[in-house]
């Protein structure tokens, strides 16, 4: 799966290494990944909830 997907790194990680999150955007699907460990699993939520999610950081 995250082989074939084009992963794009939070601009808020950190450059030590801490704290790495990583998206990949699909059409019917949004996948987050820790990218200190890319063995372990993504998880995937729709997009309308990748959207309310963020509103909701930004408020």
């Amino acid at each position: 799966m995250s082989t074939d997907l084009n992963w794009f790194k939070s601009s808020y990680s950190s450059g030590q290494g801490g704290d790495c999150v990583e998206v990949a955007a699909c059409p019917h699907t949004v996948h987050v990944r820790d990218s200190k460990d890319t063995t372990r699993p993504a998880f995937t939520v729709s997009p309308a909830a990748w959207s309310t999610f963020l509103q909701d950081l930004a408020a």
